[in-house]
């Protein structure tokens, strides 16, 4: 069988895109989730690995949908594989049962996850106060004259 899976971090985003990409290539049964993908105990992603048989085949828009944690997606992709399980991802078009395929993987969940932490950096330092010298950068500073 195979087997969607599509995932948005907020109840307020939308679903729609994931979908129609795989609606594109074709699914028996999708399942849908509308919660952060930082966490591996997800509700639905865990109803799908208990329904899951060998010779499934997982199809995701993007590997960043299963897991914006490196080492949450590594041991996803070895639980499929013990499963025998295939894994595709319509974005990445990558084949996870070869040690290529696995590399570039690695690689690409890296940068998702470094994508991550630099979205909570720049929200947590919007969050803090501007500092004494933050007006020299809004324009409200003026250059001493000669």
């Amino acid at each position: 069988m195979r087997i969607a899976y599509a995932r948005v971090s907020t109840t307020e985003q939308k679903l729609d895109r994931q979908i129609d990409n795989l609606k594109a290539v074709g699914f028996d049964k999708i399942y849908t989730e509308k919660m952060t993908g930082t966490k591996s105990d997800r509700p639905v992603l865990q109803e799908m690995l208990r329904n899951l048989r060998a010779r499934d085949t997982v199809v995701v828009d993007s590997f960043s949908r299963l897991s914006r944690s490196t080492k949450d997606l590594l041991s996803l992709v070895d639980t499929l594989q013990e499963m025998q399980v295939h894994l595709v991802s319509l974005k990445e078009n990558l084949d996870t049962t070869t040690a290529t395929g696995k590399m570039m993987l690695t690689m690409l969940s890296a940068l998702s996850q470094f994508e991550r932490d630099l979205i909570l950096e720049r929200t947590q330092e919007g969050l803090k106060p501007p500092k004494q010298g933050a007006r020299w950068a809004a324009g409200q500073g003026r250059t001493p004259s000669r």
